[in-house]
């Protein structure tokens, strides 16, 4: 009785477009189903299922380091809260390695260690709407795909305002200039696009398509370039457009939706485009012609990748998740897959055929 009185005021309050975040629990997933992750138990051993337990033994004794807000874009190292910021962050994918070492394992240190982790971010954060900030909490959303439901006991509330924040906020939230069509939009396009399926709001997964839709027609031209190319004279912009637009799309996919064909395969256009540079067989000199001095302040302050040719590792996740949604990327992500740490997760999750 209770389930259903649930359904019937979430059923009621979309209607009435009046639900509030507390009204809203996640009843969908974002990016690995409850049948998958029941699966994950039978994985046999393997390098990177190794490789996930080593990361998930390095975090277990991890103390959250949740904070009510993160901020590091625009800023350097050792300024504002970039290095807090970025410790902070570092939550976030060990909440996921946890999650995901409970269901390989059934471990309940490494299920209690994850849940923790989630707690102290749901229970603080508040979304700022700077999706550049915010952009790893995609690694959280798949950590609450993987906790098992009696981990989610008391959390659910939290996680549903949080989650809707990451989508129906971040679609009501204005965009202005240039960040309504480059790499910034593209990572807000995929924490609308995971928040959504993991609420499984119908309503919103329809807009959320709609702005990633949007995004493709804006940022990826016809011969596979993207607009960040133009503007910051840099590959690793390139990999900042598409990367987080092909987990979206992967996301659609796990969910029977097909946005890779969206735009006349834009998306895959892009990816092309990107390959010679991964595989390196094409070499750029990155951020020679940029239009942003802050590109020249960061090189001139010696940051990593601001100066010389592009490193081909750069686009390591990016090609990993291209070959999960078209088998042509296949041979040069595995090429640029040297170690079975590396993106272990997602090869446990979505095995690369």
């Amino acid at each position: 009785m209770k389930a259903l009185l649930s359904a019937i005021v979430l059923v009621l309050a979309a209607a009435t477009g009046t639900a509030s975040a507390a009204d809203v629990l996640p009843t969908g997933f974002a990016l690995v189903s409850p049948q998958e992750t029941v699966a994950l138990r039978d994985l046999t051993q393997s390098p990177a299922r190794a490789a996930v337990l080593r990361a998930a033994d390095r975090a277990v004794g991890r103390t959250p380091k949740a904070m009510a807000r993160v901020h590091m874009e625009g800023t350097l190292p050792g300024k504002g809260i970039y290095d807090e910021s970025q410790e902070a962050l570092r939550d976030l994918p060990a909440a996921r390695d946890l999650a995901l070492a409970g269901r390989l394992t059934g471990d309940p240190r490494y299920v209690e260690a994850a849940r923790r982790i989630v707690k102290a971010w749901i229970e603080i954060y508040n979304v700022s709407f700077n999706p550049i900030d915010e952009t790893s909490f995609d690694t959280l959303l798949v950590a609450w795909d993987l906790l098992p439901e009696a981990a989610r006991a008391g959390l659910e509330s939290g996680a549903g305002r949080l989650f809707r924040d990451l989508s129906e906020g971040y679609l009501a939230h204005p965009l202005k200039g240039n960040t309504a069509i480059n790499n910034w939009n593209s990572h807000r396009v995929k924490l609308i696009a995971l928040a959504a399926f993991a609420l499984g709001d119908p309503a919103l997964i329809a807009r959320a398509h709609d702005a990633y839709r949007t995004q493709l027609r804006a940022n990826i031209r016809a011969d596979g370039s993207t607009l960040d190319f133009e503007l910051r004279d840099a590959v690793h912009y390139v990999v900042y457009d598409l990367e987080p637009l092909a987990v979206a799309a992967l996301a659609a996919g796990r969910h029977g939706h097909d946005w890779v064909a969206e735009e006349n395969a834009a998306l895959i256009r892009g990816l092309a485009w990107l390959e010679p540079y991964a595989a390196g067989e094409k070499v750029h000199q990155e951020f020679a012609r940029t239009t942003l001095a802050f590109d020249r302040t960061r090189r001139q302050a010696g940051l990593p990748g601001f100066d010389g040719p592009f490193d081909p590792k750069k686009a390591r996740t990016a090609m990993a998740l291209a070959a999960r949604l078209d088998p042509r990327f296949a041979a040069t992500a595995r090429k640029l897959r040297t170690e079975p740490w590396q993106d272990a997760w997602l090869e446990l999750l979505i095995p690369l055929k």
